[in-house]
């Protein structure tokens, strides 16, 4: 290092075998943004900027609040009311007043994400709430950037890494691969209704940082395409392999535009009976004439369909065709309805309000069964 000061404040990881003066530079290069300064942000942050990395983006829009300090102990009773991220900053630039710290006091949304993801290398995500999940995930996505992931609940954490290639051969496994669609309401608690232990957010904040670090420097064994799950109680941890899955592409907006016109709070939220209709309305809809009807299996899958015009879009290419419905009611189909249901809620986060969009319970076999029941 050239600034004496630098190499006796790195110098403990510097002599460590395979980082060195090079890996020391390759953090101090690298752009790290933090989404939540919350349990995990807190021990994530604190770890990254005294490792010396470059650049710390922070955004949370969130204050201090006394439930807080048990877990994010980077704050005090004196910051209770101020703001995460300015605070969060603070105490950062008196660990390390040789890096660059960017505070973001805003909450992330589809409208400011991929300007702000876009200026850096890594993307941690420290948030508590499944819709912010899932976007960071999309435009991670978008943006081909590598996720680090971490949650927590009661005594238990989990942290991976997501979107990374290790070579351009390779698929990159993303969130919606291991959880392809959102829980329902108060199917999976947050801790403040489910609780958490207190040192269990610092471990695995630490975690990610561990495994930011390594993606940085090209150390060691990064959790690429591995979930490591981690339990307080027993200290048990054990890993699982994870793999892509092509039908959960269809899920992701296919590009900025239709990612900025998603509504990821609507699509977390659980509005089935909304969705579904029956195949007796279904009817009273085909007779209005002023419905789009799209069938979303594959091509080859029968049976065919000539009882009524269709939009034969396959699931997988749903995000990339929405421009061909033009009703203000579309009834999506598929061979059961299970298919259809989640694309309706997709249809849905992206139209909102201006187009009612369901799903054919039962699919176009029960459609089907029903008719020929008439016929006899």
């Amino acid at each position: 290092m050239d600034n004496p000061i630098s190499y006796e404040r790195y110098q403990r990881q510097m002599i460590l075998q395979d980082f060195g003066a090079a890996g020391q530079q390759k953090l101090l290069k690298g752009k790290v943004l933090l989404i939540g300064a919350g349990g995990l942000g807190c021990p994530a942050l604190q770890y990254l900027a005294a490792a010396g990395v470059g650049t710390i983006g922070i955004i949370d829009d969130d204050v201090v609040a006394l439930s807080n300090l048990h877990r994010q102990v980077l704050y005090s009773v004196n910051d209770i009311g101020l703001p995460k991220a300015e605070r969060a900053a603070e105490k950062l630039r008196q660990l390390n007043p040789e890096i660059k710290i960017i505070t973001y006091v805003q909450r992330l949304t589809n409208q400011n994400a991929l300007s702000i993801l876009e200026a850096y290398d890594l993307i941690i995500d420290g948030t508590d709430n499944f819709a912010t999940r899932y976007m960071i995930n999309d435009a991670c996505i978008l943006l081909n950037k590598p996720l680090i992931y971490g949650a927590i609940s009661q005594y238990e954490g989990q942290v991976a890494i997501f979107n990374y290639r290790k070579s351009d051969n390779d698929e990159a496994v993303n969130y919606r691969d291991l959880f392809p669609d959102p829980p329902k309401e108060d199917e999976v608690l947050n801790c403040a209704e489910a609780g958490v232990l207190g040192v269990l957010p610092g471990i695995i904040g630490a975690m990610q940082a561990n495994e930011t670090i390594k993606l940085l420097t090209g150390i060691g064994k990064p959790l690429i395409n591995r979930m490591l799950t981690f339990n307080a109680l027993n200290n048990q941890a054990y890993e699982i392999e994870l793999f892509s899955r092509p039908e959960t592409r269809s899920l992701i907006p296919g590009n900025m535009d239709i990612f900025e016109a998603t509504n990821y709070e609507w699509l977390c939220s659980s509005m089935t009976e909304q969705y579904e209709i029956d195949c007796k309305y279904f009817d009273i809809l085909l007779a209005s004439n002023t419905i789009d009807v799209m069938d979303i299996r594959e091509v080859d899958e029968m049976p065919g369909i000539d009882e009524f015009p269709i939009l034969r879009v396959p699931l997988k290419e749903l995000s990339e065709n929405v421009s061909l419905i033009q009703s203000d009611t579309v009834v999506i189909i598929c061979q059961s309805g299970v298919r259809s249901l989640q694309a309706a809620k997709q249809l849905s986060a992206i139209f909102g309000e201006s187009k009612k969009i369901f799903s054919l319970k039962g699919g176009i076999m029960e459609w089907k069964q029903q008719h020929t029941k008439q016929l006899l």
